[in-house]
């Protein structure tokens, strides 16, 4: 099934909804890494940067796929 215009498929609704929530993930990750850069969180500060570190590295890899 083709595009027509003025009228989505399944395929271009599915494309639009995954850049939209790459897009809106980006965006809260980027106000989410700037509030914790701006915390003190004392003592526990290397552990929350190993933890932020970690948990971004798996969420690229979880996006990359196959």
């Amino acid at each position: 099934m083709s595009q027509k215009a003025f009228s989505f498929d399944k395929v271009t609704v599915g494309k639009i909804a995954r850049g939209a929530a790459i897009a809106g993930g980006g965006a809260v990750l980027t106000y989410l890494l700037q509030a914790i850069a701006s915390t003190d969180f004392g003592n526990f500060t290397p552990i929350v940067v190993a933890v932020c570190g970690i948990a971004l590295n798996a969420l690229k890899e979880y996006m990359k796929g196959a």
